[in-house]
């Protein structure tokens, strides 16, 4: 009982945003005049288009977590991850439409093939840190995109035009089954942040905390820093595979842009909206990012752009430490205000 308890207290918040996610369809279908079983049967057509916006914020932040596990835990900055999420999303299409394979067949195979990819990172680690590392993770990533825009591969990738008509297994089509596809992509995302808490919190993530740190210092304490990173980069490439594998079951086409550094800047940039290193910043990150995107694109059009990069700009300037960093500062410095606070009104013996 103690440690269901334990559980529930330290997991509050996201527990609260699965039940208030799961439960947000409903509501909103019953505000627009639809009934439960319309919902259920994805006749609400608002309900339906924000299950979809909200399937899409969840990939996002389902990547944006993988890479802040990278980057904002261990320090290792790849410019290179959204290879893991563009393989992956390849992967699925080619598998399922080319391959025919049968759809657990696929997932086993993205998983493996995100294995693979993570120790073929790995390979560099102990050789190359710092900037280096990040080039070298950007010239693999390079190599990739440069292979699905080529002409050659244009039977299996679509080369520029991307990878289209994808079949999706009837059970999780985003077209007939959307609120399934929706609660899967909620139920991933909120497992892998669960993950995510726990090994951060364990030794091996105290250890990557160290890494992050002073690399240096965490060898003369006897600790193979090279088998950490390995261990982060194989944890953190098969969330991006998963990212990627949803975004292939969900979008009608797999674009080429995925491949390429503007996804990982995406990445790092959601990342640093909510918060680096905090984890639920990556979700708090993927949400703001996609609104915004989402709501300056429907009223600016193609001005959308240049407006949402100076949004950023600004908000990076004066909001250093993202969202949720901001949030946790603020709690340290008015806790110690409130416990004297209540020690002056506290009645004495």
């Amino acid at each position: 009982m103690k440690n269901n308890a334990s559980f529930l207290t330290k997991n509050r918040g996201i527990l609260i945003f699965f039940a208030v996610m799961l439960i947000a369809p409903f509501l909103i279908g019953l505000f627009e005049g639809s009934t439960l079983l319309m919902i259920w049967n994805n006749q609400g057509s608002l309900s339906k288009f924000l299950e979809g916006l909200g399937i899409e914020i969840f990939i996002l932040a389902l990547f944006a977590l993988s890479f802040d596990l990278l980057f904002g835990i261990t320090g290792l900055l790849s410019f290179g991850h959204a290879m893991f999420f563009a393989v992956a999303a390849y992967l699925t299409g080619i598998a399922l439409k080319t391959l025919a394979m049968p759809f657990w067949g696929v997932v086993l195979l993205v998983l493996l093939a995100a294995i693979v990819q993570a120790l073929l990172f790995s390979l560099v680690l102990p050789r190359v840190k710092g900037i280096t590392f990040t080039l070298v993770s950007l010239g693999l990533a390079s190599v990739f995109h440069i292979i699905v825009m080529s002409s050659d591969m244009i039977n299996l990738t679509g080369a520029d035009v991307g990878l289209q008509g994808v079949p999706v297994p009837a059970f999780i089509s985003p077209v007939t089954e959307r609120l399934r596809f929706y609660v899967i992509a909620l139920t991933l995302l909120v497992a892998a942040y669960l993950f995510y808490r726990r090994f951060v919190a364990s030794p091996t993530g105290r250890v990557c905390v160290a890494i992050r740190e002073n690399e240096d210092r965490a060898k003369m304490l006897g600790y193979n820093t090279t088998i950490f990173k390995v261990v982060v980069m194989i944890i953190s490439s098969l969330t991006a595979a998963t990212a990627g594998m949803l975004h292939a079951l969900y979008q009608p086409s797999i674009s080429p842009s995925i491949a390429d550094l503007g996804f990982t800047v995406t990445a790092l940039l959601i990342v640093l909206i909510g918060g680096v290193g905090t984890l639920s910043g990556a979700i708090v990150g993927a949400f703001a990012f996609r609104l915004l995107d989402f709501t300056l694109r429907r009223f600016m059009g193609e001005s959308a752009s240049f407006i949402t990069g100076a949004i950023y700009v600004i908000f990076v300037l004066f909001v250093p430490y993202g969202i949720v960093g901001t949030i946790r500062m603020r709690q340290l410095r008015t806790k110690p205000g409130w416990q004297r606070l209540l020690g002056m009104v506290k009645p004495k013996n």
